[in-house]
């Protein structure tokens, strides 16, 4: 073996009322994506389980999630849909992981930080280790890629440090069993059975603030419906929450540095450049000096075009559960043969008797 198949895998998690900051910063580049690269994209619903969602609810958002990535343009044919828990060898390829990844670099991990909160000792486990299974979702597919934004990046380094020890720890065990590709660690030369997985950066992902408050993300747990625009809202609706979203009395300006000290503002700029594929500066350039009353119609009119085709087919194919679910099953059976081709050398490698 000389060299990893080139392979993007992406995930996303089941937390129900998507909204369009998952669609810009995730869902649409894995559409794009799909067009030059192999893709793997999951639903990570055990992932989700470290929220202790309501099962009912779990179920609902996995399909959800699903009929969105349908729906936004993906291909379940040439590429793989699939959940996460249908594939077993991600929990396993995990708990390997849970002894190759050190306590220091766990403690290290902001996220946890900050879903943890000051009462760290009342987090679950699953939280903590949370990590070791995201490194598992990409590796057990040996993934030599994976889009992500900013709030992934550490995760991303963690992965690839769970990679590097196993290779080092193992490399002359794969060596024997010749499943390796000769790679650099550091100075040193060793037998690499896991890639060390690159991000995949297609320009910046923008990101997505609040419509009533241009300092916080965009966010389904945002109490008023009006501070987001859901993947399945309908044309009508799309308008109403441009035209009530937060600005300020100044008009426009016609180049970006006019929109320091004004979130409100940039966001509705940015969403517009977000959605149109174009720049803040070119947004500008159109539209400096205008007012919102203006610029806002311009806006709804743009994101009704481009957000309610994929709504319609959303609620289409989420009514649909048969369908679904036969995508997720197909899926599953398909990463599965990968993931176990994967496992069953790693079971190898560690010295797992398992013929």
């Amino acid at each position: 073996m000389t060299a990893f198949k080139p392979l993007v895998f992406s995930g996303v998690q089941p937390t129900g009322n998507l909204h369009l900051g998952n669609y810009l910063g995730a869902i649409r580049r894995f559409v794009m994506l799909q067009d030059s690269h192999d893709c793997i994209y999951c639903v990570v619903d055990l992932h989700a389980l470290t929220i202790a969602p309501d099962p009912v609810e779990l179920m609902k958002a996995t399909r959800e999630v699903t009929a969105a990535f349908l729906a936004a343009g993906i291909d379940p044919k040439k590429h793989i849909v699939f959940n996460q828990s249908r594939v077993m060898q991600h929990a396993e390829l995990a708990w390997v992981f849970n002894c190759v990844a050190r306590m220091g670099w766990l403690n290290r991990m902001t996220q946890f930080k900050e879903k943890a909160g000051k009462d760290r000792e009342n987090a679950s486990a699953g939280l903590f280790v949370y990590p070791s299974l995201m490194a598992a979702d990409i590796l057990v597919y040996r993934a030599t890629h994976v889009p992500v934004g900013d709030d992934q990046k550490q995760h991303l380094e963690l992965t690839r440090d769970i990679a590097q020890k196993f290779n080092n720890d193992y490399s002359s065990r794969i060596a024997d069993l010749g499943v390796g590709v000769e790679m650099m660690s550091g100075e040193e030369k060793v037998n690499g059975f896991f890639p060390l997985t690159e991000p995949l950066i297609e320009g910046p992902a923008p990101r997505v603030m609040s419509l009533r408050d241009g300092l916080k993300k965009m966010s389904k747990s945002d109490p008023s419906d009006l501070s987001r625009i859901n993947l399945t809202d309908d044309a009508e609706t799309i308008s109403k929450k441009i035209r009530k979203a937060k600005t300020d009395p100044d008009g426009l300006p016609s180049e970006a540095d006019g929109l320091k000290g004004r979130p409100e503002a940039e966001n509705l700029v940015v969403l517009y450049a977000a959605l149109a594929e174009t720049s803040k500066d070119q947004v500008l350039a159109e539209f400096g000096g205008q007012q919102f009353s203006a610029f806002k119609p311009a806006l709804a009119d743009l994101a009704v075009a481009k957000l309610a085709p994929i709504a319609t087919e959303m609620r289409r194919i989420s009514a649909d559960t048969a369908y679904i679910d036969s995508v997720l099953k197909d899926g599953g059976e398909r990463a599965g043969k990968l993931a176990e081709t994967t496992m069953k050398t790693v079971r190898d490698i560690i010295g797992l008797v398992s013929n």
